[in-house]
C-alpha cells in the first residue's frame, strides 16, 4: 500500500473532489495520519480560490464565495457529525442514552442549532478573512484546514473509540508514535505567512478547536467516533480561520 493509495483514500473521504477508488486506498489512509493534513493542504489550497478576490469584491460576496467553495470541496458529510453531536449534546441521559442519540436519524433542535452556528461562524469567519490582504487571507485559510485535520490525526493517534465502528477504523490503524509524520507535514502550512505568525496562530488555533469536542466525547460518550471526527473537522476549521483573522487584528 502506498503513500498515494493513502491520500487517494484521504480525499476520497475527506473531500468531494474526483479522484477515484482503488482498492486497498481505505486501509492505506487509515494507516497513514499523515494523510490528513496532506488532504488539508491540498483541499484548502482550493477552497481559498474566492478569497483571491479580497481586495475587489465586497467583503459579503468574497465570504459567501469562501463558504460556497468549502463545502462544495469537502462535501456536507461531516456537518453530519455536527448535527448528532448537537442532538447528543442536549439531550438529558447516561452514555448510553447520549450513544442512542448519534444513531437515531431524527433531527433535533439541538442538531439544528449546531448546524446553524456552524455555518455561521464559517461565515463569519470568511468575512473577517476578506477584510485581509489576499496572500494573508489565502495562508490563513489553508492553515486553517491543515490544522484541523492535523487534529483528526491527532484523534487518530491518541484517542480511545467508543465502540466499533468509524471512529475505531482510525484509532486502530493508528498508535502515538504515528503523530510524528503528520506533524512534521504540516509545519510548513504554519510558515505560510512568514514573517508573520498569523498561519502559524491559525493553524494552532484549529489543532486547539478540536480539543473541545474530543474532551467532551471522551466525557460523555465514553471515547471518539465517527461522528466526532466529522464534527471536530467542522469545529477546528472555524477556531483555525477566527483565531487567525484575530492574530493579524492584534500582533
Amino acid at each position: 500500500m502506498s503513500w498515494l493509495a493513502a491520500v487517494r483514500g484521504a480525499l476520497g473521504f475527506l473531500t468531494r473532489l474526483p479522484v477515484g477508488y482503488r482498492d486497498g486506498d481505505w486501509e492505506a489512509f487509515r494507516t497513514r495520519p499523515a494523510a490528513f493534513p496532506i488532504v488539508g493542504l491540498v483541499a484548502g489550497a482550493i477552497a481559498a480560490i474566492p478569497l483571491l478576490a479580497t481586495e475587489t469584491l465586497a467583503a459579503p460576496t468574497v465570504a459567501f464565495g469562501y463558504l460556497l467553495a468549502v463545502y462544495a470541496v469537502m462535501g456536507i458529510h461531516h456537518l453530519d457529525g455536527v448535527a448528532d453531536l448537537g442532538d447528543a449534546l442536549v439531550v438529558h441521559g447516561d452514555v448510553d442514552r447520549r450513544r442512542e442519540v448519534l444513531k437515531d436519524t431524527t433531527t433535533g433542535v439541538g442538531a439544528v442549532l449546531a448546524v446553524a452556528l456552524t455555518v455561521a461562524g464559517l461565515a463569519l469567519g470568511g468575512l473577517g478573512l476578506a477584510g485581509l490582504p489576499v496572500f494573508v487571507a489565502i495562508s490563513v485559510a489553508i492553515a486553517a484546514e491543515v490544522g484541523t485535520k492535523l487534529g483528526m490525526a491527532a484523534m487518530a493517534c491518541f484517542g480511545r473509540a467508543s465502540h466499533d465502528g468509524m471512529g475505531r477504523q482510525f484509532t486502530s490503524g493508528a498508535t502515538p508514535n504515528s503523530f510524528v509524520t503528520p506533524a512534521v507535514v504540516a509545519l510548513p502550512a504554519a510558515a505560510l505567512s512568514w514573517p508573520h505568525p498569523v498561519a502559524a496562530v491559525a493553524l494552532s488555533g484549529a489543532v486547539a478547536g478540536i480539543v473541545l469536542p474530543w474532551y467532551w466525547a471522551n466525557r460523555h460518550l465514553g471515547g471518539i467516533n465517527g461522528d466526532v471526527f466529522g464534527a471536530a473537522n467542522e469545529i477546528g476549521r472555524i477556531a483555525g480561520v477566527h483565531a487567525g483573522v484575530i492574530a493579524w487584528t492584534l500582533l
